[in-house]
């Protein structure tokens, strides 16, 4: 579906047309009578590429010229989905195109359901990188994406007999055709090895590191197309290669797997995201690859800083700000110290300046496993050079707060970069912390935590580094590609300017929730989308859905903390209470989950299977006669979201208070008005405060019950349970096998680890979120409440724009400008 006038010119038509055509012949070679759907994919998406570089080229020289301030975000995950229509969109092509390939007899809808999703990331934080990469080029904020080509990047979600396995995704098996191989910008990243003390010319002592192995970055480049093609920004992606070539004599000696053992060894690193880190072997890749392209990508925005800045490194925090996604590129303090001392030959003083003037860190978790920590033994049979540094920048670092008087053991403990307690381990949120003059939250709610909680100590030594930057969406992808209904609806009565300022425009909706034309447009536009899902479920799954149903949806990662299994508890007490009751007026309801759980993550692939089961039975019982369906969509991803989140009607957002940083999906549901069901948790909390209570469904303990809880040592499930005759019934039937007849002692001890340790609080919140849901079906049955609530949703969430947190990073964080986006055609 176009936004864009239907009167479009046709020399345009034209020219894009002979140019797909001319990509088809000649860098295809196919004609149009024999080119399959996957042939004019590709010569579409070269075309559309072409209409690229000519800005991209233009941007990056004018970048060069003015010297211009560069922000380099470093990042183990980009989710950036597929980027045909990402890409016509903001170049403003894409009626263009649509009307070029109609004249071919080619169904762009067609076409585009053949890209695959890049899998480059798993979840949230990868697509907030992504989302910040549209808006820094929009924003006209000079940047590169740093991360990693994975080959097969994060498995695909095959769900065989309610199970999850993990398949490779081969995505790209048919090449990339908006990439750009630079076999010619590659640099040696070095493993293991020693490190050699050695006298230098005036003295002091200079150590070289004398790797055991090295592997060779190879850099693919992505050029990522701003809103109205204001500007283009690189995403710069490394593949690893082995240093030496194939072993021919080996091979020729009969050595045929021993002479590809050190070039399969050295590709693993960009083989798989994520790889299991249950063995050491697993860690220890998840470690290489960490360094990998932290490595890879200092090396080459100091290249280019002394290409462009007068060859001298002292300058690098006023024409460099670097941003760490999380503590996967936390090795960037030790590695960056390195180059400055050792390659560069910088005092140590003065390169520890430049370091924390130069790296920002963004937290995102409050959960500790998810703090990175490395067993000291890897760090130093890996990265020996990068062992030594830490432990010099922990002890001045702790010399430095004896220095101002502070003694308290544990507080330096605390603070320390290694960890003691449970074998000698390094701590990378830490090592992020003190090597950085920026640390942020990702909501209100987070950052505070973060003080109280996980940096505690660190906060209360340098109280001026953390600082909030709530998340934010691109309302390109997530409004204007997603729901196209919507968008033509909100420029019927807001004007093409909204496609500009959503920020501010959006505001101007609100009077039309009270205009019952309006509401009935609206709710005119989500059931087509909703047909459009129930067609997608049918086809995939084969089971009908009734779009007038309440479409109640939770698509997000599996993990205990966000709370999937709470969400099973109310479906199986729902399904109850419809067969106790069959004729009670019940609301129809659609259940709709999507996520995957990490390879190695038992508990929540038994989450997954759990809610297999209980679709299939309610699904196959007819006694419910459709009141009730469950649906689990395998395989969820980005294109999977723009499906399903502007056909919800209902956003699940219920994760223990305290734990969820911040959530984007949630921003996302809300902007296509769907009403939230959530606890007052990350940015849920902000989301009330500028939508209003009465228009979301607010649960649930908070952060400080939660924790009041956690603290009574004597804390189990007894009391919840014993309060709420439903929820015992609940985990009596998910117990004693009701959802699982093959294997009746498949869920005992799921349901006993509730009873006796409910850690994340389900048992505890459930009385209240069945309440909850009581109140959206009483919401939903008042048509005239519903809709407006819905309009309001979307009129009130335009301060979550991407935009508006990347100008918050930029001004407060980068000391970068923000010329803007380009407003008008």
């Amino acid at each position: 579906m176009s936004l864009e006038p239907t009167a479009v010119d046709a020399a345009e038509v034209a020219a894009f047309r002979d140019a797909v055509l001319s990509k088809l012949a000649y860098a295809i070679g196919k004609d149009p009578e024999h080119a399959f759907d996957h042939d004019w994919f590709e010569a579409i998406a070269l075309a559309t590429r072409d209409r690229m570089i000519d800005r991209w080229m233009a941007h990056t020289e004018k970048s060069y010229r003015e010297k211009r301030k560069r922000v380099y975000y470093l990042s183990l995950e980009f989710l950036i989905g597929r980027l045909l229509i990402d890409s016509m969109s903001n170049l403003g092509i894409l009626e263009i195109a649509r009307q070029a390939l109609a004249d071919l007899d080619v169904d762009l809808e067609r076409i585009r359901r053949l890209e695959p999703d890049a899998a480059l990331g798993n979840g949230g934080l990868g697509r907030l990188a992504a989302c910040f990469m549209e808006s820094m080029a929009s924003l006209g904020v000079v940047a590169h994406g740093y991360g990693i080509r994975y080959e097969h990047g994060l498995f695909r979600q095959v769900i065989l007999d309610g199970w999850q396995h993990e398949q490779t995704e081969n995505w790209l098996d048919f090449g990339n055709p908006w990439e750009f191989e630079r076999p010619e910008v590659s640099y040696l990243i070095g493993f293991g090895g020693s490190v050699v003390a050695r006298a230098g010319e005036t003295g002091e002592t200079k150590h070289f590191w004398h790797w055991a192995e090295g592997v060779r970055s190879i850099a693919y480049d992505i050029p990522i197309v701003g809103w109205r093609g204001s500007s283009v920004n690189t995403l710069r992606l490394w593949r690893a290669r082995a240093e030496s070539d194939f072993h021919l004599e080996r091979f020729n000696a009969g050595d045929h797997i021993g002479a590809v053992a050190d070039e399969a060894r050295a590709e693993s690193i960009s083989r798989v995201l994520y790889p299991a880190d249950s063995t050491e072997a697993g860690q220890e890749l998840r470690l290489r690859q960490e360094y990998f392209f932290v490595a890879a990508s200092l090396q080459d925005l100091i290249r280019r800083h002394l290409t462009q800045h007068d060859d001298t490194l002292d300058n690098l925090p006023a024409y460099a700000a670097i941003q760490l996604n999380d503590t996967h590129p936390a090795i960037a303090v030790a590695e960056l110290m390195r180059l400055l001392v050792d390659i560069h030959g910088m005092p140590w003083e003065r390169a520890w300046e430049r370091t924390v003037g130069t790296l920002s860190y963004t937290n995102h978790t409050l959960l500790p496993e998810a703090l990175e920590t490395w067993p000291v033994g890897l760090m130093e049979r890996l990265l020996p050079r990068h062992m030594q540094i830490i432990y010099l920048i922990n002890a001045y670092h702790l010399d430095s707060l004896r220095a101002r008087d502070i003694h308290d053991a544990e507080l330096l403990r605390a603070a320390s970069l290694i960890e003691e307690d449970h074998g000698r381990r390094v701590r990378m949120g830490n090592l992020a912390f003190i090597g950085s003059h920026s640390i942020n939250g990702v909501s209100a709610l987070h950052t505070d935590l973060m003080r109280k909680t996980v940096f505690t100590y660190l906060h209360s030594l340098y109280p001026q580094r953390i600082s909030n930057k709530t998340n934010g969406i691109t309302f390109r992808r997530w409004l204007y590609q997603s729901n196209p209904e919507l968008t033509r609806l909100l420029v019927s009565v807001l004007g093409e300017k909204l496609l500009d300022s959503p920020e501010t425009m959006l505001r101007e909706l609100e009077p039309y929730a009270n205009d019952n034309s309006f509401r009935q447009r609206f709710a005119a536009q989500r059931r087509h989308n909703k047909d459009v899902l129930a067609r997608l479920v049918k086809e995939r799954l084969n089971i009908d859905l009734d779009p007038t149903a309440l479409f109640d949806v939770q698509i997000k990662r599996i993990h205990e903390y966000k709370r999937q299994l709470l969400n099973l508890l109310h479906t199986v007490a729902l399904y109850q209470a419809i067969r106790a009751d069959p004729g009670g007026n019940w609301v129809p309801r659609v259940k709709i989950f999507g996520g995957k759980a990490a390879a190695s993550y038992q508990r929540a692939k038994l989450i997954i299977k759990l809610a297999n089961d209980i679709a299939r039975t309610i699904n196959d019982d007819p006694t419910v006669r459709g009141l009730l369906k469950v649906v689990f969509i395998p395989n969820y991803n980005v294109s999977q979201a723009e499906r399903i989140i502007p056909a919800a009607d209902l956003s699940e957002q219920i994760s223990t208070a305290g734990l969820e940083a911040s959530g984007t999906s949630n921003m996302k549901f809300a902007l296509n008005g769907a009403l939230t069901i959530g606890t007052m948790d990350g940015a849920n909390v902000e989301m009330h405060g500028l939508i209003g209570g009465e228009h979301m469904f607010i649960f649930g303990l908070t952060a400080q019950q939660v924790e009041a809880r956690k603290r009574a040592e004597d804390y189990n499930a007894d009391a919840s349970i014993a309060a709420s005759s439903r929820l015992k019934e609940v985990l009596s039937a998910i117990r004693n096998g009701v959802f699982s007849p093959d294997d009746q002692e498949r869920y005992t001890g799921l349901v006993d680890s509730l009873i006796w340790h409910d850690t994340f609080m389900v048992c505890a919140d459930f009385e209240a979120y069945w309440q909850a849901q009581l109140e959206v079906e009483s919401r939903w049955r008042d048509q005239t409440s519903w809709w407006r609530s819905a309009v309001l949703n979307t009129a009130r969430v335009g301060w979550f724009s991407a935009d508006r947190t990347i100008r918050e990073y930029a001004n407060e964080i980068w000391k970068v400008a923000t010329p803007g986006v380009v407003i008008g055609r």
